[in-house]
């Protein structure tokens, strides 16, 4: 054993397990761990944002943009609570993200005397957005609870875990056991259900496949299995790129709800399948196999007739030496793709967002990644915008929180720094995060945010137009010159108002590596609402019923 600080223990524990950032901003509650990562030699280095929600934000992005463990740090209190948005999203996300959260004095925490930043049950709270919880007590207890935090982030469900750390501990020295990383816990595939899946799926005529963000991993196993069944496969939001959005048997959400009526079977890889169940309907003629690594997913909404308790890689694996016994030839391509021309005409009437997005495809490299927030364009992107391989179109999942993206966007960048990165915003959500220019200038990250301004919550005004008599309220915003804005940190600035100029100045901005915003004045845009809050097409017949237990 070799003494050092609580501080220094989890600082070389969490390098040790291949983390060398931390997203975080200074605090007296964190000082020692602030100065643990400055006595690591380089080994660890810190990206201090303006807010401990960006900083929550910044690990979420190189989490989603990478599949690896990030770490994040907030002072205790109001510092938690501004980072909880971001551990949220990593939650609903799936994202293995790592929170260090200060604390007040070990021997006052939930007692009430109002010390600095008091928050009762924190350790409590954090439990509820995040997998796992632990307070690291003493020195000698940091690597093994680091250890298990990043053991409880990386196996079974991806999820957020939080170490929780005193003011007086962090510093306080003590005999330090040397602890390996804990390995990955992967369920066994259990074979009888894969047996199971493979005559259920082989018997149906019209299958078809809806993967989420847990098969990111897993795209050239999904896409044997999708070819053996010539299922369309359905991806949307988290699971774009699993499989390239080009290939023939691709399918976006309107397509996979128009074939999901006449679907006879259904494989579910790493996805709620909320959408799908509880909005389009089900009913006894569609046999649903699940693959999902959280035993729980699995029977949500409705019992499943095949579940496959595996990683999505280790199942699909297995689910394709299974099926050529059970697999009769099917030709679907056609069908799909006069669904697909049928998407393309649909498309074609989505305008401007359609023109904005084909510029941004023609600028960005085809490597290069794009982070989606809540905004008209978005909407569009979630459905229409090219992706040819898994993390490269970042979505915040079923929390779809407004003003997540730009800082989300710096993390991305921050993990892959010889990637081109885009922020698509909304005037509205950019200003959650606009301070966070700032951040990109110290920290040198050329992320393009493109700010879509219209001047309004652009969702909100469209609702009470239409659901509430044109009872306008709350939906309009001062804004600042943004191309001006921009400038004044320092940074390139530009303004684009068609399809054309975006791409000139989206192409421009990107040469340049450096951090750049390009301000888009638009106007009311059409609404995407049709192709995505789609209606029931089966199951009228039966009273909707929870999963039994």
């Amino acid at each position: 054993m070799t003494r050092k600080t609580t501080a220094e223990a989890t600082v070389d524990s969490l390098v040790q397990h291949g983390i060398d950032t931390l997203y975080a901003l200074p605090g007296v509650h964190n000082d020692h761990l602030f100065d643990a990562v400055h006595q690591s030699g380089g080994r660890m280095r810190v990206l201090h944002p303006r807010h401990e929600q960006t900083a929550g934000y910044m690990a979420l992005g190189a989490a989603l943009a990478t599949g690896r463990p990030q770490a994040c740090a907030m002072v205790p209190g109001p510092g938690v609570l501004n980072a909880a948005a971001a551990l949220l999203t990593a939650f609903g996300t799936g994202a293995p993200v790592i929170a260090l959260a200060g604390q007040i004095p070990s021997d006052a925490i939930d007692r009430g005397w109002g010390h600095l930043h008091e928050l009762h049950d924190q350790l409590g709270l954090l439990g509820h957005f995040t997998k796992y919880a632990a307070r690291i007590g003493a020195a000698a207890e940091a690597p093994g609870l680091v250890a298990e935090a990043v053991r409880q982030a990386t196996s079974g469900r991806t999820r957020p875990v939080a170490l929780e750390c005193a003011i007086d501990t962090w510093g306080r020295e003590g005999a330090v056991p040397d602890v390996a990383p804990l390995p990955v816990q992967r369920p066994p595939v259990d074979e009888a259900a894969i047996a199971q899946a493979a005559k259920l799926l082989g018997a149906a005529q019209r299958p078809i496949i809806i993967a989420g963000g847990g098969a990111l991993d897993a795209g050239p196993e999904l896409l044997a299995v999708a070819e053996l069944l010539q299922a369309p496969v359905l991806t949307y939001r988290r699971g774009r790129g699993v499989i390239p959005t080009t290939h023939p048997l691709a399918v976006s959400l309107p397509v996979g709800h128009r074939l999901w009526q006449d679907a006879d079977a259904v494989l579910a890889v790493g996805t709620r399948l909320h959408f799908a169940q509880s909005n389009w309907g089900t009913d006894p003629a569609l046999k649903i196999v699940r693959l999902d690594i959280d035993p729980e997913e699995q029977v949500r909404l409705r019992r499943p007739d095949c579940a496959i308790l595996a990683d999505a890689a280790d199942g699909l694996r297995a689910l394709a030496a299974a099926l050529p016994g059970h697999n009769p030839p099917r030709g679907r391509r056609e069908d799909v793709a006069a669904h697909q021309a049928w998407f393309a005409e649909r498309l074609a009437r989505q305008e401007p967002q359609m023109g904005y997005l084909r510029a941004i495809r023609a600028a960005l490299p085809a490597d290069g990644v794009v982070v989606e927030d809540v905004t008209q364009v978005g909407f569009v992107g979630r459905l229409a915008f090219p992706v040819d391989a898994p993390r490269r179109y970042i979505s915040p999942g079923y929390q779809d929180n407004l003003g997540w993206g730009y800082g989300t966007a710096l993390g991305v960048q921050a993990a892959l720094p010889d990637r081109a990165v885009v922020a698509i915003c909304g005037d509205g959500g950019f200003m959650y995060q606009a301070a966070e220019l700032a951040t990109a200038m110290r920290h040198t990250l050329p992320v393009v945010a493109i700010v879509f301004d219209d001047g309004t919550f652009g969702n909100v005004k469209r609702i009470q137009e239409q659901q509430f008599g044109n009872r306008l309220i709350a939906h309009d915003l001062a804004n600042p010159d943004f191309f001006q804005f921009a400038r004044s940190f320092g940074m390139a600035a530009f303004r684009a108002r068609t399809e054309d100029e975006l791409r000139g100045t989206l192409t421009e901005a990107l040469a340049a590596r450096a951090p750049a915003l390009i301000h888009v004045k638009v106007g009311d845009m059409p609404s995407p609402w049709d192709m995505l809050a789609l209606p029931r097409v089966r199951g009228f017949e039966e009273a909707w019923r929870p999963a039994l237990p």
